[in-house]
């Protein structure tokens, strides 16, 4: 399709055997060889799934593995979901017909984008029933239209499919064989302690428990139900169910190229690259969940691995590499001033700028909140009387305007907290 549309394009539909940088050249699974004048990596990163090679534990990371996921959910009573970022966060609300536990290692959920109090607000929404229609998302759609894939075999299933994007579950049908709307149990300040297969489980003469009915009486009863796989839980419950779906993040995917070439790595297992997406290597780059940015960042910006931000940085890379072809310099680009991200949990919108969480602030910052429960949920991190960061949930209509007073860093020390008044027209205001 892409090179239907952009003649300049070859598309190779093959897995990397090996990068040899010295020589200019990778070699693919498939038997050729491909030189090159400049290369840019973008292999993504890869789940950390809690137990691998395990069938029962389905990891979430591409359009394929979502797939997979959807099959499964049609045949589950129960399923239980490990971990506490976006896509944990996406799935315990979107899942219909089937008892979800979530299991998180943290107090409360979505540690990775919100404090404590941002995460009381969307709890309640959680545990409440579905009935109103999905927001509307004013922004490019994408989707994998086209020609169908064919069904993964096992042998194939390492290989990756496209990034999942930010309207991943759009398409699919998340519904398991029951017929009420969702019922989800949260298991906090746990993690996994051991897998048991359905055999292991019963020569160990362990129970199991049921699907706790009420949050606030904490008496559950021995589950009688036969299940395909158990999980024991470090704070010592035990709960059957059909599949586990491991939401624990991710690493970046450096190994096929790692062989024979001496990469910088981040901390992080990134490959470092440089304002100009460059690598420690000549003529490579690297971009999106791969690279670890390792140049001094604005003081409202910190890498995440998140879609919208490596699609920036894929856009970003490959004007630096059609400069640098040029003998061009390049001004680093504008998404890097200030980190912004935009996406929907539980239905709700939710923006997220600069230092959202106060990250690497200190302790000499202050928070300001505006909370009207059902609604709407804005915080607001200063310090020295400057916008750092905010997290805006729901309908506000305040990212355009709090984007602006973050960027510009005009001390706001005279307006106290008329800041969050509701009857100030805020953004007016600072127009």
């Amino acid at each position: 399709m892409l090179e239907n549309r952009f003649p300049n394009i070859k598309v190779i539909e093959s897995g990397v055997k090996q990068l040899k940088s010295e020589e200019h050249c990778i070699l693919t699974e498939d038997g050729n060889q491909h030189v090159y004048k400049k290369l840019c990596l973008c292999a993504g990163a890869k789940p950390k799934l809690i137990c691998e090679g395990n069938p029962y534990v389905l990891g979430i990371r591409d359009t394929d593995s979502a797939q997979e996921f959807q099959k499964q959910l049609t045949k589950a009573k129960r399923i239980m979901i490990i971990g506490n970022g976006g896509i944990a966060l996406e799935l315990v609300y979107e899942i219909e017909g089937c008892e979800v536990i979530w299991v998180i290692k943290d107090k409360a959920i979505g540690n990775t984008f919100f404090d404590a109090g941002a995460a009381e607000f969307l709890t309640s929404k959680l545990i409440a029933e579905k009935p109103e229609g999905k927001i509307a998302h004013r922004r490019t759609r994408y989707t994998t239209e086209g020609r169908k894939k064919e069904a993964r075999t096992k042998g194939d299933a390492a290989n990756v499919g496209s990034a999942l994007g930010p309207d991943w579950h759009e398409g699919l049908n998340l519904k398991g064989t029951k017929e009420f709307s969702h019922k989800i149990h949260i298991e906090t300040m746990c993690e996994v302690k051991k897998i048991y297969l359905q055999e292991e489980f019963r020569i160990s003469r362990k129970k199991s428990l049921t699907f706790p009915r009420d949050p606030n009486n904490q008496s559950v009863s021995t589950d009688k139900e036969i299940w395909p796989v158990y999980v024991e839980l470090t704070n010592e419950k035990i709960y059957g169910c059909d599949f586990i779906v491991s939401a624990t993040g991710v690493t970046p995917n450096i190994e096929p190229f790692l062989c024979g070439n001496n990469f910088d790595l981040g901390e992080d297992g990134g490959l470092k690259v440089n304002n100009h997406m460059h690598t420690s290597l000549p003529d490579i780059y690297a971009a999106g969940d791969i690279c670890t940015a390792s140049w001094e960042p604005s003081p409202v910006w910190q890498q995440m691995r998140l879609w919208t931000q490596a699609r920036q940085m894929g856009w970003y890379a490959a004007k630096c590499m059609a400069a640098a072809t040029l003998g061009d310099s390049i001004d680093m680009d504008f998404s890097f001033e200030l980190f912004a991200h935009v996406t929907k949990f539980f239905n709700y919108k939710v923006v997220l700028l600069g230092k959202y969480n106060a990250q690497g602030l200190g302790s000499d910052h202050e928070l300001m909140l505006r909370c009207t429960k059902g609604q709407e949920y804005v915080k607001v991190v200063m310090q020295n009387g400057r916008m750092m960061g905010a997290v805006l949930i729901g309908e506000t209509d305040l990212e355009e305007t709090f984007e602006n007073l973050i960027l510009n860093q005009m001390n706001l020390s005279a307006y106290g907290e008329d800041l969050l008044d509701p009857d100030i027209d805020i953004e007016d205001y600072f127009d």
